[in-house]
C-alpha cells in the first residue's frame, strides 16, 4: 500500500477480508450480476473529477471471491471513480476467460471503433449515475445521445437513482430506446411501507417497460440491519419485505449481486459470505432463486449461452 499514487479517502472502509463460506449454496453457473475493480492505482489511476479513492481491489481479488462464494460469473460495473477510462473494466474482462461481462462508463462523443473495441472485450451496456453525492449533473440530451450510439449493440442502460428523485427522472428513463436495469431496487426508503405509494410508484414504472431490477445492497439500503456480521444470517430485515415483493412481482426481470467491494460505505463492512445467505430471505422458492442467480442474467449478459 505504501507505493499508492493516491492517497485513500479518509475513513474509507476496506473490503471484508476471509469472508465466511456460505449455508446457501448458489445453484450451478450463478452470476454476480453488479459488482466492481478499483485499480489497482498503480497500474489503473484513477479519474481526477472522481468524488472519493477507494483501496485497490483487483480482478484476482473479485475472481478469488466469486469461487469462494460458489458463484460462476460476474457482471463487473465501471466504477465511477474511474470515470469514462475503461481500463481497468477491460483488463479484468480479458482476465475472465470469457466468465465476465461488462458495464461501461461512456461520453457522448464515444467512436464507433471504441465501441466497438467495448463490446469485443464484453461490455453489453453503460451506466448512468444519478446519484448527487457521487456525479456532477449529467444532461439529460448527452444521456439519451449515448443511448441512440448503444442501442445498434444490443446493450442497455444501468440507471442508478434514489427513490426521492424518481418522480423527476421517469419520463427521461421512458424515453431511452434501450432496455433498462435498475441498481438497488431504486434505493428505496425502507423506513416506508414496501406497500406504499412511493415503493407503488416504482413497481409501475418497472411494469410499465422493458426494466429489470438489482434486488442488491441491502447493506446500504437498511436502516435497523441487523448487519451481515459475525455469523448474522438474519441479517438486514427492514429491507426484505421490498426485495421479496420486487422478485414475486417480476421473477423473470430480477438480478442480484454482491457489489463488492462496496464502495462509499460508512457504517459497516458486511461479510459477503453472508450476503449470499441473505438470498434465500428474497428469493423464496428454487424456481425464483434459479431465475435471479442464473436464468435472468444469462438471457441478459450471455444470451447466445441462454437455455
Amino acid at each position: 500500500m505504501t507505493d499508492r499514487p493516491f492517497p485513500v479517502t479518509p475513513g474509507w472502509l476496506d473490503w471484508y477480508r476471509g469472508p465466511s463460506v456460505p449455508r446457501f449454496t448458489p445453484p450451478p453457473g450463478s452470476v454476480d450480476a453488479h459488482c466492481h475493480v478499483f485499480g489497482p492505482a498503480a497500474d489503473f489511476p484513477f479519474a481526477p473529477e472522481r468524488k472519493y479513492t477507494p483501496v485497490d481491489a483487483s480482478q484476482h481479488d473479485l475472481f478469488a471471491l466469486r469461487d469462494h462464494l460458489g458463484l460462476s460469473r460476474n457482471v463487473i460495473v465501471q466504477a465511477t471513480c474511474h470515470g469514462a477510462d475503461n481500463s481497468a473494466l477491460v483488463d479484468a474482462l480479458g482476465t475472465a476467460g470469457g466468465l465476465a461481462r461488462g458495464v461501461a462508463t461512456v461520453r457522448p462523443d464515444v467512436s464507433d471503433e471504441e465501441l466497438r473495441r467495448l463490446h469485443e472485450a464484453g461490455v453489453r451496456g453503460v451506466r448512468f449515475n444519478f446519484v448527487r453525492r457521487l456525479v456532477d449533473v449529467v444532461p439529460s440530451e448527452a444521456l439519451q445521445a449515448v443511448a441512440r450510439r448503444i442501442a445498434p449493440l444490443g446493450w442497455h442502460v444501468v440507471l442508478y437513482f434514489e427513490a426521492a428523485d424518481l418522480p423527476g427522472l421517469e419520463r427521461f428513463f421512458a424515453s431511452l430506446p434501450v432496455p433498462l436495469v435498475i441498481d438497488h431496487m431504486g434505493r428505496p426508503d425502507v423506513t416506508k411501507s414496501p406497500d406504499g405509494p412511493e415503493f407503488a410508484r416504482f413497481l409501475r414504472f418497472v411494469e410499465a417497460g422493458d426494466v429489470w431490477v438489482k434486488v442488491s445492497c441491502p447493506e446500504r439500503l437498511t436502516v435497523s440491519g441487523p448487519p451481515a456480521l459475525d455469523g448474522e444470517r438474519e441479517a438486514y430485515q427492514d429491507v426484505v419485505p421490498f426485495a421479496r415483493k420486487v422478485v414475486d412481482t417480476f421473477t423473470d426481470r430480477v438480478l442480484w449481486g454482491t457489489d463488492w467491494p462496496h464502495p462509499n460505505l460508512r457504517d459497516h463492512m458486511p461479510d459477503d459470505g453472508l450476503l449470499v445467505d441473505h438470498i434465500p430471505h428474497v428469493a423464496t422458492t428454487r424456481d425464483r432463486q434459479h431465475a435471479l442467480l442464473v436464468d435472468n442474467p444469462m438471457r441478459l449478459y450471455w444470451p447466445e449461452e441462454a437455455r
